[in-house]
This record gives C-alpha cells, structure tokens and sequence, in this order.
C-alpha cells in the first residue's frame, strides 16, 4: 500500500513514518520542506515541495495516487480546502490530524467520547480545527470523500518533556528550574486528570486505522490509557531527575491574565485544555484496532524524554523571559499573601 505524508518529520508523525517503513506491505511517501532528513528512514521517499505553494504540490504530485493520505499540518480550513482539490479522487482514505481540545469546553462531563460535543470558545487554535472537520466530513457526507478524522490529545516523544505551564521556547526551562530547586509553577491545584501518550504508542492506534474501511467517515481520539494529576505528572519527572519538586499552583485564571502582559498565551492551553480534567474512553477506537495499547508508561516514557533530552544540549533551549515571568509571578502572589 502506498501512504503519503503531508508533514511527516512532527512528534506524532515521525513514530509513525518509522514504523510503517519497517513494514514490507507499505510504500512511504512524504511532502514536505525538507527541513529535518535527519529522521527520514532511508527506505522513505520524500517530495520536498511547501504544500501551500498548491501550483507546486500539484505540479510535483501528478500522476500520483495513494492508498492514504495522512495530513498532519492542516490547521485552518483554506489548508484542507487546498487538500481536497489536490487529492479528491487521487486518495481511498485522508486521515486528517485534529485535536482533542476541540472538544466542549468547559467540559460537561470528565469522560470524553468521540461523541462529546466540539466547542472551545477559549482557543482559537481548535476553533480552526473544529471548522475544518466540518467541511471535511460536509465533503464525506455529500460526495463521498474518504475522510478519517484523528484527535490526538497531549502527545511527546523523547524529544519533549510533557508540561502544563512553559513558556514560547518549550518545555525546558521548567526542567532547569527543578534542577536548581527553585520553585516550578503547575495550574490550579495540580488535581486536574491529564493524558499523556508517547508518539510510538499513538502510532499503534493511528496505523490501525490506516486502510481500514471501517474508518471511513469516522471521528477517533487517540490517547494512552494512563491518566494522571498534574501533580503526579510534575512529581514523576522530579522523581526521574532525581530531585525534589518545588511545587507552587497558581489558578488558571491568574496566569492566563498575566501572561497576556508578557506574550504568553495561556488562556487557550490552560482554560481551554490542559486545566479541564478529562478521561478519555477509547473503546471505539480499540474496536476498529484491536491491537492499540499502552506500551509506554509515563514514569518510562518520561525517563525516555530526560535521558534524549540531557545529552543533546540542542534540545536544551533556556527561556531567561519565561525564567523572570515564573520569578515576578510567584512573587507577585507570595506579596500579596503578606496584604491581608
């Protein structure tokens, strides 16, 4: 079978690139810029082309057709739009990648289902997503077009750390903060359940579906089964550096009010996903791919993460503004505590 990539080289999409490619029944294709060969297998073939150059997608794609087309960069609908023109009648399945902040916020149940409402007025990140599974299932719906919607929920591979609070340059200056034993901020009380799915796990479940005629049409989320307090999630990787963790929680709220001030953007990831407790139930899933399972804790994924992590001082990018940020913050409240 023959699978193009849109993308291909992302935390999700490199788990799966990689085992397809050592699979004998699947023919690997990838588009995109050609940024990161470093983690294309060999046997992969890759078009270097910018989708969003459509005369140039189209251009370096014809002739082709695929068994799957698998979008992992599609974030707005004029971007799925552009898809449909280029393979309607060129592809039997395109699995589209959305996510699972899509669904209602705030929640109205913790237990999230594929049949769970999609609304999030905090984030305009899955308001987008929420459009474009729209038109692509109103294409399904009125002229068949084979689609297969993903939504993926908190997903790392070892290249990341999972975190609630970081700032614009990613996850570790929190890691640095714990290893000085200053004091690390987590939201609200750290009570709140979490997911989180290393990408070699997410990709037993999305393979599953690759092919699969029972997915045509279908919406699925695709998490690990292991649910956490963020309490639990920060304590696990102190426990994997080894040091104490220095908890401060600060609600949601507040931090989202005092990002704004510095360019942090925390309303949508905080309100409008990672503070809200969720559970996800993915039974339908585990019906259409018998095989998904959890293979990867997270107290091993994690020391995955910190071992790839620590000794590849490119991955190691300090954040000095995020740094004050947290400092100024929990000043600010510690002060605050003295007014009353």
């Amino acid at each position: 079978m023959k699978a193009l990539f849109i993308g291909g080289t992302g935390t999700i999409s490199t788990a799966i690139v990689k085992k397809l490619a050592a699979e004998p029944d699947w023919e690997v294709w990838l588009l995109n810029r050609g940024n990161r060969k470093d983690v294309v297998p060999e046997n992969v073939h890759q078009i270097v082309c910018d989708i969003s150059d459509e005369e140039a997608a189209a251009k370096a794609l014809e002739g082709m057709e695929f068994d799957v087309v698998n979008e992992f960069i599609g974030f707005t609908v004029d971007q799925v739009e552009r898809d449909y023109r280029l393979f309607k009648g060129k592809t039997k399945q395109y699995i589209y990648i959305s996510s699972a902040s899509a669904y209602n916020k705030p929640a109205a149940h913790y237990i999230i289902t594929e049949g769970t409402s999609l609304s999030n007025p905090y984030w305009e990140y899955s308001r987008n997503k929420i459009a474009c599974e729209e038109f692509l299932m109103k294409k399904y719906r009125e002229e068949g077009f084979p689609v297969t919607i993903v939504r993926p929920s908190h997903t790392y591979d070892e290249r990341n750390v999972p975190l609630g609070v970081h700032g614009q340059k990613g996850f570790f200056q929190v890691i640095k903060r714990m290893m000085e034993g200053k004091p690390v901020i987590i939201q609200g009380d750290g009570t709140s359940l979490w997911t989180v799915t290393f990408n070699k796990d997410f990709a037993i479940g999305y393979t599953g579906l690759m092919g699969n005629r029972h997915a045509i049409g279908e919406a699925f989320q695709i998490t690990g089964d292991e649910t956490l307090t963020w309490n639990q999630i920060y304590q696990t990787i102190a426990d994997a550096l080894g040091v104490e963790l220095n908890a401060y929680h600060v609600s949601a709220e507040f931090l989202s009010a005092v990002g704004d001030k510095y360019g942090f953007d925390l309303e949508g990831s905080l309100i409008g996903d990672k503070s809200v407790s969720v559970v996800f139930d993915n039974s339908k899933l585990k019906r259409v791919v018998p095989d998904m399972r959890t293979t990867v804790r997270f107290d091993q994924g994690v020391r995955i993460a910190l071992d790839y992590v620590l000794s590849h001082p490119e991955c190691m990018v300090e954040d000095p503004e995020f740094d004050k940020w947290c400092d100024k913050v929990i000043d600010a409240l510690e002060k605050a505590k003295t007014m009353i």
